[in-house]
This record gives structure tokens, C-alpha cells and sequence, in this order.
């Protein structure tokens, strides 16, 4: 059953920066959430565009089915003053008591010695600025940075830029934590009209190019988005490969596969392509990474 978040009272003191799509904040239930409404799609303007928000309401869950510390999401719909009635998400507002988010862009600004500016993707200008910042152990954000990493490897996430994760703090106790993940409305293919699923899920050929040919990351290495497959396959990167071992045993496929299941009014094929891309993704990305990793831990000890 969607919640309709219609008649929700609107804080019109608060207002939210980012390109995707309109928010507003509301009060449900006696807690404050922003609600998020569906972003026109930029390149096909026919395209259903209402799978932004059913993707940030089922990523985050997933976030949290892998032990992540994850902001709240509610999936509903709202009807706008036109009468037109839409998807939408509510997210929980976990900067109440007091809190503040610092995005990583921001943090990053304040890394003097960065080669690049708070939103610069580059990965090696990322690893300067964890290890520069002193908020929190430079170990513990940098573990932290390479499950999202994974994760979002898993999920097909193409747009974890460093204006959509961070730190929270509390100037007042002067402390600092993790952000719950946030923001992750770019996972799972929301560009995916859900009439075009049938016809993907009969393609091997369009499955395998939505594996290993796109969505890349937007994180990048000289100058070039960093493909999922390629990078974490290599064994490269040895922060990396922890994080795979980390997350990689923290998945259980059943209980993303019920999230799916559980998400309220999705047409059974969208529900199919979902959990069918989840487990090729698993399979093809991070099992096939896995196994080489324990080849050569074995081979190399």
C-alpha cells in the first residue's frame, strides 16, 4: 500500500540544493523527512521517470541489508496541485538534534594540499583527501569509502560523486561520524522504461553491456570513469579488495530479492528485472572477483 503523502504539513523554512528532481520537507508521523519527486529524464523526455525514487527507496534498503548504516525511505505517492499524481520518496532527515551533514565535497575543499577542487572524481585526489581531512581516522573513512564502493559496484550506482556521501557532526559536542548512506536514486537503472524490460530481459547481449560496459562509476582514473567490472576484477587495489571480501559476505540474495518482493505497486516484470540484474551483477562482478581473489591469496599468502 503506497502512503500518500498529499496532505502532509510542508516546512517551507527548509530547502534542498541537488539537480535530481524537486524536494520538499514535510512532517509524517511527527518526524521530518524530505521528499523527493521524480526528475524529468534529460535525454528521452518519453521515458517513464518515475524509477528515480522507487531506485532510492529500494537501494537503501539493500544499503542496509549489507550492514550499512542507511538513511530512512518511505515509497508513496503524491498528488501535485494540477492533480497529477506521482511517485515520490520521503527520506528520513538525519541531521534533526542538532547535526549537520558535511558532504565529502566540502571536507575535500578544506584538503589545501588536493589537487583538485571538493567535487574533483579523480580517485587518487579522493585517497589524498581522506588521508588529508582529520574529522575522523583517515583508516576508518577510507574503509568506509571502499564498501560504498562495492556496494555500489553491486547496485549499478553511476553517480556516487562527493556532493552525495559525507560526515555528520555535532559542533556542539564537537564529534564526528559516518553519514548514513544517502542520495541513491542512480542505482539500479532508473532511465529503464518498464515497457523495455521485457525486451532487455530477452537479450543476453543487453544484459551482459548492462554489466560490464555501463553504468560506470563517476569516481575516475586518469581522467577516465572507472568501469566496475574492470577495476575491481583486477585486483589492483588492495583497499578495494578487502572491502569485496567484507561486503561480498554480507549479501544475502534472499533478503534483497524480498526487498524487491516487499516494495509496494511495482508491476511483476519490473520486480523480475530487478532481481534478475541484481543476481547477474553478484555473479558476474563480485563472485567472479571473489574467486580470483582467493586464488591468488592462495597462491600468494
Amino acid at each position: 500500500m503506497m502512503i500518500d503523502f498529499t496532505d502532509c504539513p510542508v516546512n517551507k523554512f527548509i530547502a534542498y540544493g541537488g539537480a535530481n528532481g524537486n524536494k520538499i520537507n514535510i512532517s509524517f508521523q511527527g518526524k521530518s523527512y524530505m521528499l523527493k519527486f521524480p526528475s524529468v529524464p534529460s535525454r528521452n523526455k518519453a521515458m517513464s521517470y518515475t524509477n528515480g525514487c522507487i531506485s532510492e527507496y529500494l537501494a537503501c534498503h539493500m544499503f542496509e541489508a549489507l550492514g550499512f548504516n542507511t538513511q530512512e525511505t518511505l515509497l508513496g505517492k503524491y498528488t501535485d496541485s494540477r492533480g497529477k499524481e506521482k511517485v515520490v520518496v520521503a527520506c528520513g532527515d538525519f541531521t534533526e538534534g542538532g547535526k549537520k551533514l558535511i558532504e565529502f565535497a566540502h571536507l575535500k575543499n578544506t584538503c589545501i594540499n588536493s589537487e583538485q577542487n571538493g567535487y574533483g572524481t579523480e580517485l587518487s585526489s579522493i585517497m589524498q583527501a581522506i588521508e588529508e581531512q582529520t574529522l575522523l581516522p583517515s583508516g576508518k573513512l577510507r574503509e568506509f569509502f571502499w564498501d560504498m564502493f562495492i556496494a555500489d559496484a553491486l547496485l549499478g550506482n553511476f553517480d556516487r560523486h562527493n556532493g552525495n556521501w559525507g560526515i555528520l557532526v555535532d559542533e556542539r559536542l564537537q564529534t564526528a561520524e559516518v553519514a548514513p548512506v544517502y542520495d541513491c536514486g542512480s542505482c539500479l537503472y532508473p532511465q529503464m522504461a518498464v515497457e523495455d524490460m521485457p525486451r532487455l530481459l530477452n537479450s543476453e547481449e543487453e544484459i551482459q553491456a548492462r554489466i560490464y560496459t555501463f553504468p560506470l562509476s563517476i569516481i575516475e582514473e586518469d581522467g577516465k570513469k572507472i568501469p566496475y567490472f574492470k577495476f575491481i576484477s583486477s585486483l589492483k587495489n588492495s583497499d578495494c579488495n578487502e572491502a569485496l571480501k567484507r561486503v561480498h559476505k554480507r549479501i544475502d540474495m534472499d533478503r534483497l530479492n524480498e526487498i524487491i518482493a516487499d516494495a509496494p505497486q511495482l508491476p511483476p516484470i519490473q520486480r523480475e528485472f530487478y532481481q534478475i540484474m541484481l543476481r547477474e551483477r553478484k555473479e558476474k562482478i563480485l563472485d567472479y572477483s571473489m574467486e580470483l581473489l582467493m586464488t591468488m591469496e592462495q597462491i600468494y599468502p
